[in-house]
């Protein structure tokens, strides 16, 4: 079998210094491990799409078809994980304010989920992408601050996130061309 990727780049692990020093601020570490725990499996994505298919009726059939898609890219991202194999950030250098379900960084699942999520919400309701975004955003850059990921896994994660639910946005209105 062979061997773990090498580590990124310098300028990846310079910029992962600079924003994991963010985390030593308590209140930008207490919402940094919010974001992350939050953000586990997907979960507040798939929360929020379930709780928009619950509220709005005429449209639930999509929503849960949006939140089926931001669990499969989530699934995507978990498969290329286990592929690439990119350990984390060495602990010793940047010392993880939170636990990690996995040992593998690359690509951050959290992008994955939360960049879908942007691309299904805003395509089933505009004004649900606009509040989405900047709270994807800040879960990407969580990663980060709490020392789990390299900053070309969590750029890498939010692509594959979003060109897997821009790749499925057809499932989203499959329901209404059949009527």
């Amino acid at each position: 079998m062979p061997s773990a990727p090498a580590g990124p780049p310098g300028a990846d692990r310079r910029l992962l210094a600079v924003l994991r020093s963010c985390g030593h601020r308590p209140g930008v570490a207490l919402v940094a491990r919010g974001l992350s725990h939050s953000g586990e499996h997907g979960a507040l994505w798939l929360g929020a799409g379930l709780l928009a298919a619950a509220v709005d009726r005429p449209r639930r059939e999509r929503w849960l078809r949006g939140t089926a898609l931001i669990a499969g890219a989530h699934l995507a991202g978990t498969g290329v994980k286990r592929l690439v194999r990119r350990p984390r950030p060495a602990p010793e250098t940047y010392e993880p304010l939170v636990r990690t379900a996995g040992r593998h960084s690359f690509p951050s699942s959290h992008a994955t989920s939360a960049a879908a999520a942007v691309v299904v919400f805003g395509a089933l309701h505009p004004a649900a992408g606009r509040l989405a975004a900047p709270a994807a955003l800040a879960m990407c850059l969580s990663r980060l601050v709490v020392g789990v990921h390299y900053p070309s896994d969590v750029a890498a994660g939010a692509l594959l996130g979003a060109a897997t639910a821009a790749a499925g946005r057809s499932l989203l209105t499959r329901a209404e061309a059949g009527r």
